[in-house]
Formats: C-alpha cells, sequence, structure tokens
C-alpha cells in the first residue's frame, strides 16, 4: 500500500486504486481551471497524465492559477504543472505538451486516454474536442464559464441540458444541439456575471478581459477532478 494514498484507499478500497493507479488521463488547458485539477488528479493516485497547453506563465495568473509562482514565470504552463505532479507522486508517468488543441492539431494530440477534462476557454477548439473524444469513444467532461464569478458555492457538475445563467454554456449547449448532442457532462454556475473594470488590453479577437477569484476556477477545478475519479474506479461494465 502507498501511504501517498492511504488516507483516500480508505475510502474508495483497494480496488479502486488500483483502476485509478492504470488509467491516463488528458487535462486540455492548464489556466484557473485546468491547472487545479490536473495537481488534483495527481493527488488522487491517476497514474498516467497528459498535461496540454501551450501557453506560459504571465504575472496576471499568480492569482489564480496553481501553476504561476513568482519562480515559475515565462516558464510553459505545461511544463511547470509536470514537474509538480512528479514531485507529489515519482511514479506517476507525466507528459507535458506545450501546444494548442484545435482542429489542426487534434490527431497528434489525442491519444489513448481513459478520460479527457476540457477546460478550454475558445469556443471552436472545445467544440471541435467535445466531438473529437465522442468520435473515439473517449470520456470527456468539460469546464464551462468561471470569470466574472465570485460564489464558489454556486458550482455544480451537471448535464449541458441542465444549464442555465451561464453565457458560455448556452453558446456551447446550441452548437452542440445543432452537432446532434443533447446530453454532455459538464461544470458550470448559474451566477449572474459581475461587471469588471478593465485594466488590461484584451487580445486579438476577444472584446474584453474577465476578472477572476481562485476559489472559483480552483473549485471548478476540483469539482472536475472528482467526476473523472468517481467514473474512473466504477468497474467496467459488460
Amino acid at each position: 500500500m502507498d501511504e501517498r494514498f492511504l488516507r483516500e484507499e480508505m475510502l474508495l478500497g483497494h480496488e479502486a486504486m488500483e483502476r485509478l493507479k492504470s488509467s491516463h488521463v488528458a487535462v486540455i488547458g492548464l489556466g484557473g481551471v485546468g491547472s487545479w485539477c490536473a495537481e488534483a488528479l495527481g493527488r488522487s493516485g491517476i497514474g498516467r497524465l497528459t498535461l496540454i497547453d501551450e501557453d506560459t506563465v504571465g504575472l496576471s495568473n499568480i492569482n489564480r492559477q496553481l501553476c504561476a509562482l513568482n519562480s515559475t514565470l515565462g516558464l510553459p504552463k505545461a511544463q511547470v504543472l509536470a514537474q509538480r505532479i512528479r514531485d507529489i507522486n515519482p511514479e506517476a508517468e507525466i507528459h507535458a505538451l506545450a501546444a494548442r488543441y484545435e482542429a489542426e492539431s487534434r490527431d497528434r494530440l489525442l491519444g489513448d486516454f481513459d478520460f479527457v477534462v476540457d477546460a478550454i476557454d475558445l469556443v471552436s477548439c472545445k467544440l471541435d474536442l467535445i466531438m473529437s473524444c465522442r468520435e473515439r469513444g473517449i470520456p470527456i467532461v468539460s469546464a464551462l464559464g468561471t470569470g466574472n464569478k465570485r460564489d464558489a458555492a454556486q458550482l455544480r457538475l451537471a448535464d449541458i441540458s441542465q444549464t442555465y445563467g451561464c453565457a458560455l454554456a448556452r453558446v456551447v449547449r446550441k452548437e452542440l444541439r445543432r452537432l446532434g448532442v443533447e446530453h454532455h457532462p459538464v461544470v458550470f454556475s448559474p451566477e449572474e456575471p459581475m461587471e469588471p473594470e478593465q485594466r488590461e488590453t484584451p487580445p486579438p479577437g476577444r472584446r474584453s478581459i474577465p476578472g477572476s477569484l481562485v476559489w472559483v476556477p480552483a473549485t471548478a477545478g476540483l469539482l472536475l477532478c472528482q467526476y473523472v475519479v468517481e467514473n474512473l474506479m466504477e468497474p467496467p461494465r459488460g
């Protein structure tokens, strides 16, 4: 018995821990939500993790992203998180890919995953990832909007058909329905978003920069981890 995961095994049991150890999970998008989810999966005993994000750590990430420290500024987020998780569990197999998920990179980035966590912001890339995983038979769960929100208690795991009060959920729900998909697991919040004072110049293609408080994306990331772990620990059906 690995004492690192003793307290978890006390609740989930030995067989569940063995299934988690043999599982391969990808986290795509390592910002405020994905960074917390990735580390939580590492602390949950997932044996193989693939971490995908093209971005590097910036100063404005420090208030909410697990990978963001003064000592990691300018480093690839995937690399920083991989080093952290290897330090948590040296036996885990961690693949860090400084890459952007999009239709052009899909075949290169999607592998033999047992589960995918979608923490992508861009709608077109999010939709492509969801549909590509469905076509390949890979279970996937998606994060929806956490920017401009302050009440983490309103976050919840739900089906996309049950979402409301979230602009990103509305767009994703509409586009998935157009593609013939009515049901998809997500983490979302129905909280009415705040109107932030704009302090940064938006990048090309964006009208504004959302404000963010650490406890909201962090809670979303932990809920995503919970969903993945609870599904992976179940015995195979059939």
